[in-house]
């Protein structure tokens, strides 16, 4: 039987990289999503999820495994009916439910920390035994495909991200894999057929442009996890995608014509959602169904206050953010 990409990248020797030059190549656009954050993007998903023990999970961008972390603890919950053995609830969890790509090393590590209690998920300290150091999150190198100066998969300036081996390319796993490129891991992504896809992905990356330039990245992920064929996608991203702009035009067309649309929560300070970050326009996370189609429901979070409406999205030709309005 042919070995599937997730195997291969399995037999990667465990290696100990050097902690202070991986947070010294941290991103400053990886913004760390605290667990009662996670939790609300979790209570838009059908709770019955969490009682059944074939649904599958991935977080395309692991930064700290909070997401996962936060799906276990309700999964434990709800599947202790089915396996009312706790290490037999644990283990099916862990190894057939849930799933992770890290978007660093360093992130690989934490995330491995946070879910199973050990970086290294074949050690004895791991909740949860593997047979591999990566568990079910994997990271893999990858390179960016560089034209002209620029990656065509993400856009990154060359000249910012074309490093030695020591240092971070931020070519993110999950979209830079396609049926052209990287196919071995997209042909896996494919057939692990998830039903849901979960996380807050990177904003942006330099592009080489004036000043401090930057590409957003962010709804590359929500595409790519659209390409998947789940059943549920659950993201926190930037709300400058309602205006559109520089690399989003397209993007925001599709997002509000998109009746698969069930719910965007939207947080016009982002300090509402992000105590320790000022991320320009603010930010939503939003729930896209594959069965539904119909109206948003569409929320207006504005400190306490919350405003919800039932909205056509593509109404006028300019996005109204307020339901007030």
């Amino acid at each position: 039987m042919e070995e599937s990409f997730f195997d291969k990248v399995h037999k990667h020797d465990v290696h100990t990289p050097d902690v202070l030059s991986c947070l010294a190549n941290l991103s400053n656009d990886e913004v760390f999503t605290p667990p009662n954050m996670v939790n609300k993007v979790l209570d838009v998903l059908p709770q019955e999820l969490f009682s059944n023990p074939d649904i599958k999970f991935l977080d395309p961008a692991c930064k700290t495994g909070v997401f996962l972390r936060e799906i276990a603890k309700r999964l434990l919950v709800g599947l202790e009916p089915v396996y009312p053995n706790l290490q037999e609830r644990i283990d099916h969890i862990f190894h057939k439910q849930l799933f992770g790509i890290a978007i660093t090393e360093l992130t690989s590590l934490l995330s491995r920390r946070s879910l199973y209690c050990s970086k290294y998920p074949n050690g004895k300290y791991s909740i949860s035994k593997f047979d591999s150091a990566e568990g079910n999150i994997f990271f893999k190198r990858m390179p960016h495909l560089w034209q002209k100066g620029k990656c065509l998969l993400c856009g990154a300036a060359q000249s910012q991200y074309d490093r030695g081996d020591k240092f971070e390319t931020y070519a993110y796993n999950f979209i830079h894999c396609s049926e052209e490129y990287n196919k071995e891991l997209f042909k896996w992504l494919k057939d692990m057929k998830f039903d849901v896809i979960i996380g807050n992905p990177p904003y942006q990356l330099g592009d080489g442009g004036n000043g401090a330039s930057s590409k957003p990245l962010y709804h590359l992920f929500v595409e790519q996890a659209v390409k998947l064929n789940p059943r549920y996608i659950t993201m926190i991203i930037p709300s400058r995608w309602y205006a559109g702009g520089k690399g989003l035009d397209k993007f925001r067309k599709k997002m509000l014509q998109d009746t698969h649309l069930r719910n965007i929560v939207d947080y016009p300070n982002p300090k509402d959602c992000f105590p320790g970050n000022n991320i320009s326009g603010g930010v939503c996370y939003f729930l896209w169904d594959k069965q539904h189609n119909g109206l948003c429901e569409f929320t207006n979070v504005i400190g306490n206050k919350k405003i919800t409406s039932m909205r056509n999205l593509d109404e006028f030709h300019y996005f109204i953010r307020y339901n007030d309005s």
